[in-house]
């Protein structure tokens, strides 16, 4: 396979695990930022800018971020090491553990990672979460009659 064939490989994957992606590309002596989805069964770039703009730099390391739990939020995963925690596969476990023991910087990073939908389906169905965190939760997100 050539370099531009698993480049392309490398792209389409991450595109189906995360919806968008930003991938980087040097063009003569710039490096420059695109933005990246699936659009039916195609793949389309969108151009964000030069990687060296400060925008484009904060929007990137925000996209970084929601790959994998941060360190700031070890002390939630104390018995886990954060490089073992697979943001899909382990979803549920990370937002009962932010849920239940978080704080707002943590709930703000969990929404830019899952879903709503998601997360008010693992606070009803959670049995780890307590009675007084899901209350709490279901109406903080607006949720009636669950």
């Amino acid at each position: 396979m050539t370099k531009i064939g698993v480049y392309f490989l490398l792209i389409t994957h991450c595109v189906v695990i995360y919806t968008m992606s930003i991938i980087t590309k040097t063009i003569g002596k710039g490096e420059y930022a695109y933005l990246v989805k699936r659009e039916g069964k195609k793949v389309v770039h969108k151009y964000i800018g030069p990687v060296s703009n400060p925008k484009v730099a904060k929007i990137i390391s925000d996209k970084k971020e929601t790959l994998a739990v941060p360190e700031r939020f070890r002390s939630l995963f104390w018995d886990t090491n954060l490089k073992n925690i697979h943001l899909r596969k382990n979803a549920r476990y990370v937002i009962e553990r932010i849920l239940e023991f978080g704080d707002l910087d943590a709930v703000e990073w969990m929404q830019r990672v899952y879903t709503l939908q998601v997360v008010i389906d693992v606070l009803t169905l959670s049995r780890s979460i307590t009675e007084k965190t899901r209350n709490f939760w279901l109406q903080w997100f607006g949720v009636r009659n669950a």
